[in-house]
């Protein structure tokens, strides 16, 4: 069986869909970590980075999480990649912690590496279900 070379316009549409779902992502991802901050703060139960920087990390994860996830499962994605997109969030940790730990660096500091090293993460692991992500393959849930 021999299949069809892409043109050079199909290529170009799929690198465009890869694109926009990176960046659906990562509105998704600010989108559930200021709504459901805003929420926390509203309902009182915030905290403190400078304090805590761990839950505060954690619970920050969770948020952007629920609103990947949500988008994700709204657009039919599947479990696995989303549920893989969501541990984009929360693998950065687990170097971080034991330096924050060990007063190699503090919260702040946690925090900012953190959320940069979700974005390569994130294109990660599109870039393990590119066909998902590029061609929109994905299935209704």
């Amino acid at each position: 069986m021999t299949s069809t070379p892409a043109t050079p316009s199909a290529t170009g549409r799929r690198w465009t869909r890869f694109a926009l779902h990176y960046l659906e992502m990562i509105v998704a991802m600010f989108a559930g970590m200021f709504a459901l901050g805003a929420l926390q703060s509203a309902v009182g139960l915030s905290v403190s980075h400078d304090e805590s920087p761990e839950l505060a990390y954690l619970i920050m994860a969770v948020n952007m999480s629920v609103g990947m996830a949500a988008w994700m499962r709204f657009r039919g994605h599947r479990w696995p990649s989303t549920l893989e997109m969501c541990a984009a969030m929360f693998v950065p940790i687990v170097p971080l912690y034991p330096l924050l730990w060990l007063g190699v660096i503090d919260g702040g500091v946690l925090m900012l590496v953190a959320h940069v090293a979700m974005f390569p993460l994130m294109l990660a692991a599109m870039f393990r279900r590119l066909d998902e992500y590029a061609g929109c393959a994905h299935r209704p849930a």
